[in-house]
């Protein structure tokens, strides 16, 4: 094109080279912005390629972690189910411990009750307390003859 407009007439040539020369550098800066694009993308390429790779880990990790995790609550859980089963168990054990105390207290009692009666009907003059393991003589027998045999509770 540019051999042909500078064959032409010199009035038509002029205005012909002046387009020219601009189309020319709309081209020139085609042609670059072609180049920063074109360079970008590969770039951008690159980069989503790398952050696919990454997330592609980033998943295998997460799903680890995941598993860990969900290992760990069932642990958890179980763990709970055993400290309720115990807690249960000693609530129970604390109960049955308080039924065996109040029988004992009641056969306790039944036990002085019988040895104050004995005593009484024996009219023996002396006899060994149960609890504090000394002998008690005759006042404690007149004292308790008073009574009728019966014992304060």
């Amino acid at each position: 094109m540019d051999l042909e407009a500078r064959s032409l007439q010199p009035n038509v040539k002029a205005v012909l080279l002046a387009k020219l020369r601009e189309y020319k550098s709309d081209l020139n800066n085609l042609k670059s912005e072609h180049k920063r694009l074109a360079s970008a993308n590969s770039n951008q390429a690159a980069r989503d390629d790398l952050l696919e790779s990454g997330m592609a880990d980033a998943m295998s990790v997460s799903a680890n972690q995941r598993g860990r995790l969900m290992m760990s609550t069932e642990r958890l859980n179980e763990s709970s189910d055993r400290i309720k089963e115990s807690r249960r168990t000693m609530l129970e054990t604390k109960e049955l411990g308080v039924s065996i105390l109040q029988d004992l207290h009641q056969q306790r009692q039944s036990l002085l009750h019988a040895n104050d009666t004995v005593f009484l009907l024996l009219k023996v003059p002396y006899r060994l307390h149960l609890l504090t393991g000394k002998f008690e003589g005759k006042d404690e027998r007149k004292r308790l003859m008073r009574k009728g045999g019966r014992k304060n509770k």
